[in-house]
């Protein structure tokens, strides 16, 4: 098993790569170009500059004596274009096209050496919750989904309440050029299926994962977060029997999970350590963290120990140290600790405090179980 740090880009996230280097474990550093938009061609020079400067040292940190340095082997996420999830032109893109431009990436990520691409298939929106800041008893904040505002809430004025509360930060499946063109987005999904989006889904995967497969990049698609359908959208990555499904319509061993499980565990009914042990062999790159189930439908996320909400982060550990787990996993979405919300301000869920205590929880788990007698 490889750790990771989810890090958006030197000027571009209150965490820098010197601060990553004093959490111990950490060997990967999970990355994007978080400036290019689904469909855009990634550049091979663009991408070349992004891994030497993760795996690299600058001089000001060679001369203090540090020597520690990480891989740059996951990438989260080249966005796929929303033709391809509809089958159709949109936005000025055809199917084909946002393919054709989906494989020279993925080509030329494999020339840089990264290993494994998250991604997602969800319509529109890539996650959703009413609360960026929301408080916690212990004085800390996170993130909250409160299933009454959004069965009253429209897309639009959630997207307004987004846009005004994250520290002047872009989110991911969010970015102002995707919700630019909410309108025609919105009109495109009216009614498209289910069926619909796994027929697609199929259609991207046969194309692409020849690709995959020359360069030995793996695709990771990561579950629908929270894994329903919302306003009136079909998610077709939500629910165990989904997940089968989706890695039914490729057999090739690079087409998998990037399973998160907090976005997973969201519908209160699903067991994480059984998604776990059941997907094993098709996960190339796990999220875990933790979030607390209310009986009205909410849910905040929490601290990543297992007793701090309704998700057995334990045992999912447990799971993958007894499988001898060789893929890549990171901590996800952090509680904003101690003066990051008055001073670093970081982006909602992507602060370094929480995220750091989270990587030694989990892998104190991890080596209790797999070193144990």
């Amino acid at each position: 098993m490889k750790m990771g740090f989810r890090w958006y880009g030197e000027g571009n996230d209150t965490v820098t790569l010197d601060h990553v280097r004093q959490i111990p474990g950490v060997e990967t550093i999970v990355w994007s170009l978080h400036h290019k938009q689904a469909g855009e061609v990634w550049e091979q020079a663009e991408i070349d500059a992004e891994v030497a400067r993760i795996t690299g040292l600058s001089d000001e940190a060679r001369a203090k004596g540090v020597t520690r340095t990480f891989d740059a082997e996951v990438v989260e996420s080249v966005n796929v274009h929303e033709s391809i999830k509809l089958g159709r032109t949109v936005l000025g893109l055809s199917r084909d096209e946002a393919i054709e431009n989906y494989i020279t990436t993925i080509r030329r990520l494999g020339r840089a050496g990264v290993k494994v691409v998250c991604y997602n298939f969800m319509p529109v929106f890539d996650w959703l919750r009413t609360d960026l800041w929301h408080p916690l008893p212990d004085g800390s904040t996170a993130l909250y989904y409160e299933k009454a505002v959004v069965d009253q809430m429209s897309p639009e004025s959630l997207i307004a309440d987004m846009e005004a509360n994250t520290h002047g930060l872009t989110l991911p499946g969010w970015e102002p050029e995707r919700l630019a063109s909410f309108s025609e987005l919105n009109a495109a999904y009216q009614g498209v299926t289910h069926d619909d989006m796994y027929a697609n889904y199929r259609y991207f995967l046969e194309a692409v994962i020849p690709t995959c497969e020359e360069y030995d990049v793996k695709l990771g698609v990561h579950p629908d977060d929270p894994p329903f359908d919302v306003f009136g959208w079909p998610r077709v990555v939500s629910t165990k029997k989904g997940l089968a499904r989706v890695l039914d319509l490729h057999p090739s061993p690079h087409h998998g999970l990037t399973l998160c499980l907090g976005s997973f565990s969201a519908n209160p009914e699903q067991d994480a350590v059984d998604a776990v042990r059941t997907f094993m062999d098709r996960i190339h790159f796990t999220h875990v963290r933790n979030i607390k189930h209310f009986d009205n439908g909410d849910f905040t996320e929490v601290a990543h120990r297992a007793s701090e909400g309704s998700v057995d982060t334990t045992g999912i550990m447990r799971a993958y140290a007894e499988a001898d787990y060789q893929g890549y996993v990171r901590p996800d979405h952090g509680r904003h600790l101690w003066d990051e919300n008055t001073t670093n301000k970081p982006r909602p869920g992507y602060g370094l405090y929480d995220r750091a205590l989270g990587i030694q929880y989990l892998l104190g788990a991890w080596d209790a179980f797999r070193y144990q007698g």
